[in-house]
């Protein structure tokens, strides 16, 4: 699977901690070879929408949309708790 990112994920990472920047490519790359890896416990967040979420970290999320060959990356923020 391809991937493409919305342009307000290169804003949202900006202001992210290192350490989910780091987190953040690592499961990207997972999410585009396997959805159902079990550390993003990847699972539909909006279903009138066709949005996803994925576990960034325990704190953070990435939500995405899957269209044809290609998850694209809507946003990655902080989950609220």
């Amino acid at each position: 699977m391809r991937l493409r990112y919305h342009p307000r994920i290169a804003a949202q990472l900006a202001d992210a901690p290192p350490a989910v920047r780091r987190a953040f490519d690592r499961k990207v790359e997972l999410l585009a070879q396997n959805l159902q890896h079990p550390s993003l416990r990847a699972s539909k967040y909006d279903e009138a929408n066709d949005i996803w979420q994925a576990r960034v970290t325990l704190g953070w999320r990435l939500y995405f949309r899957i269209e044809d060959d290609t998850y694209t990356i809507l946003s990655v923020t902080a989950h609220p708790k």
